[in-house]
């Protein structure tokens, strides 16, 4: 009994070797299965990492290169802000000259059209015939009597230039003004207070006055030249017109300022200026 039982249990404890057998033999397949997966798993990570580091390196490459095209822009960007900048001051140079030219060119348009006025105003005002006080045209000094000289130049030229001018521009009154320079008159006491008005009728010769001032002087020697056209208007010449003598004293120098004092004798200073005014329509202020 006890023999039976013992083999029973060496048979028994003998049969646990196969099932060891399988036991390790699966055990040795999964831990291979394992270990095959652990490898698929390193060849896959190790493929995954070399692909993540090539297209690493690429991107990199790529920012590598889109840093370096950010520079060149930058770089371009720089020298075109540059050249933007100086074409800018330029154009603001340029800007300028053309509005400093433009005044220029409105100052020149505005110089032009004065001057063309003043043209315009000269050619259709009546000239100035200016008779010098010197040579055979010269007044005796502090006399009003008419030089032989100039008694011809009137009857000869002036009559005619007058009657020229005149018919022209339909101009009735011709102005005889006489200027004197600044030397002080030395005749004494004036009588044109009391003889003037018979003198300028014909009733007495410009000879009978005595000029106290210069003033005086310059009023008689244009009277005197008056008195000669209208002997010449008698004879059938200047008809229709009137004459009219005044007196600028030294006043006035040719160019029509004002004269400085200066009572030294100028000869350039002396003259008859004959004037054609149209004569308008009187307006009195009360």
């Amino acid at each position: 009994m006890g023999k039976r039982y013992r083999s029973s249990y060496e048979s028994e404890e003998l049969n646990i070797w196969p099932s060891f057998t399988d036991l390790m033999s699966n055990a040795f397949m999964i831990i291979s299965l394992f270990l095959l997966l652990a490898l698929f798993k390193s060849l896959f990570l190790k493929y995954t990492a070399e692909e993540t580091q090539s297209n690493l390196n690429d991107s990199q490459s790529i920012v590598r290169d889109l840093k370096q095209q950010l520079a060149d822009l930058e770089s371009q960007l720089d020298k075109k802000s540059t050249q933007f900048n100086s074409v800018q001051k330029e154009l603001a140079e340029q800007q300028s000259d053309f509005n400093n030219l433009q005044n220029e060119l409105d100052k020149r348009n505005k110089q032009a059209s004065e001057l063309e006025s003043q043209v315009q105003r000269l050619k259709s005002a009546p000239p100035v015939v200016v008779i010098q006080d010197s040579g055979e045209y010269q007044f005796g000094s502090g006399s009003a009597k008419l030089p032989e000289g100039l008694r011809k130049y009137i009857e000869n030229e002036l009559v005619s230039k007058i009657e020229r001018i005149t018919k022209e521009r339909s101009i009735y009154v011709v102005e005889i003004i006489g200027h004197t320079d600044g030397q002080a008159n030395s005749n004494g006491s004036s009588n044109l207070d009391t003889k003037l008005e018979d003198v300028a009728k014909g009733n007495a010769p410009v000879s009978s006055l005595t000029p106290g001032s210069n003033a005086d002087l310059g009023l008689m020697r244009a009277l005197e030249v008056v008195k000669e056209l209208e002997k010449i208007r008698k004879k059938g010449r200047l008809k229709g017109l009137e004459f009219r003598a005044y007196s600028a004293a030294q006043l006035f120098l040719p160019s029509g300022k004002f004269a400085s004092v200066n009572r030294k004798s100028d000869a350039s200073r002396r003259r008859i200026e004959i004037r054609f005014s149209p004569l308008g329509k009187a307006e009195t202020i009360r």
